[in-house]
């Protein structure tokens, strides 16, 4: 009797064990064909075409014109070159972008044979292997008051970088590494509505806008500004103006991504990318008198214009220029 009674317990332990793993399973699968089946109630409305794509392997250097592209978690790939993993610093680790170095705009970057190539005027072409000396120095850097990690990239780029720039400080250049710790976006910007992780970026995997809202721009300037002014990864055309601040949910090629804000601009858009030379003043102050926030968000965004939008993934995938891009709805 006392055997039966033992055996009871440990028999309706099994099935209790085996309730609650039925009930996840179900939890998973009731999940996933939620999913699916929104996916197959979407509809999807095509809202503009993609014009121009960038990949910024370095902060603030020039950016690589691309035709297509892959798009990872953390943004825009190609050729092994990811955006933004690149950066200048100072010796202390604070990072060291155009807003303090406007001539940082005019070192181009070029990729070949796993190694990075810099030019600039007056400048000895140099080159950079991409992977780099595992026995190079960590520094923990600072990016916009937030910590994260980089691995040196050696004495010659960092002299070649603080010559060029005329600089009494002496600059460093770091990688990060994927190992290495990424900033998380919606940590530092709690408005961010992502939960998207980059290196070197502001803020935001993939930042996009229109030429039309460009357009809208520079017919209230008396010098017109370029695409590069604003530094964007996926351009887009077919479009009005500042429609992209409407698409919630967007398609293009097979990467699917999700509006996260709109982006704050600064002085950095007032470095003329040709000359390396620093205003303060437009295009800022012309879009500060048409594009601030409205009064409910300015607690988000203060006294700081917005053009443009921050897009986080939703699904990698692969994009190229002439491709549609879809509005999805639901």
């Amino acid at each position: 009797m006392s055997e039966e009674w033992g055996a009871l317990p440990r028999s309706r332990a099994a099935w209790l064990c085996a309730l609650a793993l039925a009930l996840a399973l179900g939890a998973v699968a009731w999940l996933w064909l939620g999913r699916s089946a929104r996916r197959r109630r979407r509809r999807l409305q095509q809202v503009g075409v993609v014009s121009q794509l960038f990949l910024y392997p370095v902060k603030s250097c020039r950016g690589l014109i691309l035709t297509e592209s892959e798009c990872t978690k953390r943004g825009l790939s190609s050729s092994g070159l990811r955006d933004r993993h690149w950066m200048v610093i100072k010796k202390d680790g604070h990072m060291v972008s155009a807003r303090q170095e406007p001539r940082l705009v005019l070192i181009s970057v070029a990729f070949e044979k796993d190694h990075l190539t810099l030019n600039a005027a007056e400048m000895k072409e140099l080159h950079l292997p991409i992977r780099v000396c595992k026995t190079n120095s960590i520094y923990n850097c600072r990016v916009l008051g937030h910590d994260i990690q980089g691995r040196d990239c050696g004495d010659e780029v960092a002299d070649w970088i603080t010559t060029f720039l005329k600089s009494t400080e002496p600059y460093r250049l770091v990688h990060f590494e994927d190992s290495m710790q990424m900033r998380t976006s919606k940590e530092e910007y709690p408005a961010y509505d992502c939960d998207d992780q980059v290196a070197y970026p502001d803020l935001s995997p993939i930042l996009l806008f229109s030429e039309a809202s460009l357009e809208d721009l520079n017919g209230r300037l008396e010098k017109k500004v370029k695409v590069q002014n604003f530094r964007p990864n996926i351009v887009v055309t077919s479009c009005g103006a500042f429609e992209e601040d409407t698409w919630d949910e967007i398609l293009i090629g097979n990467l699917e991504m999700k509006r996260a804000l709109a982006c704050p601009r600064c002085i950095l858009t007032t470095v003329d990318p040709d000359t390396g030379i620093i205003t303060r003043k437009e295009p800022l102050d012309t879009l500060k008198s048409y594009r601030l926030c409205d009064p409910s968000e300015k607690h988000i965004f203060k006294a700081a214009p917005l053009f443009g939008q921050f897009f986080g993934i939703l699904k990698t995938g692969s994009l190229k220029v002439g491709d549609p891009v879809y509005k999805m709805l639901y």
